[in-house]
């Protein structure tokens, strides 16, 4: 069985990525991302972007779409991590690493830093509690975190919550570092 989903703006607006369907891959829906579009802005010019759940690489192609100088897609399924590079060849894209790593592994050892990390895990999961500690050290200033959820992420010490909103069962939140948590 097989998926796709359509890039809805920039410079491969209407472009399908096709993916196979794996067990607990759920792309995010073009009407999630066409509102989390809206609350970046249209365009994310020279943006760091970090992808860490990739899966089909919806969110990081469409951040390449509308400008963002690089993602780094970071997944652990061997298939998946394959198709990602074959969507990133086929779009002729450079801008586009794919790694093939367990996330919270990864945070722990790489040292990048990025404007907009998106946060996708396997729903259901209690992964995002594990990792938005991880993330301060991981956020150029101003940066902010993208996430998908069931039951969505509360204001902490560390997290303001930009915007937030639900489609069907998930709740997809925008955060930013609260000031004075910068490292």
């Amino acid at each position: 069985m097989s998926g796709q989903v359509r890039i809805i703006a920039g410079q491969w607006r209407g472009r399908l990525l096709r993916f196979k369907a794996e067990p607990g891959l759920r792309p995010t829906p073009a009407r999630v991302r066409e509102t989390l579009f809206n609350w970046l802005g249209q365009s994310l010019p020279e943006f760091q972007c970090l992808d860490l759940f990739a899966g089909s690489g919806a969110l990081g192609f469409e951040a390449l779409s509308r400008g963002a100088a690089r993602v780094v897609m970071v997944e652990r399924q061997a298939v998946t991590v394959q198709q990602l590079r074959a969507q990133a060849s086929a779009l002729k894209t450079t801008q586009a690493l794919v790694v093939q790593e367990e996330a919270v592994h990864w945070l722990r050892h790489d040292r990048q830093c990025f404007d907009l990390i998106f946060l996708d895990p396997p729903f259901g999961s209690e992964l995002l509690r594990d990792i938005l500690p991880l993330l301060p050290q991981k956020l150029n200033p101003g940066g902010l975190v993208y996430c998908e959820s069931a039951a969505g992420v509360s204001e902490s010490l560390l997290w303001t919550l930009v915007r937030s909103a639900r489609a069907g069962r998930v709740v997809y939140q925008l955060l930013r570092l609260k000031q004075g948590n910068m490292e």
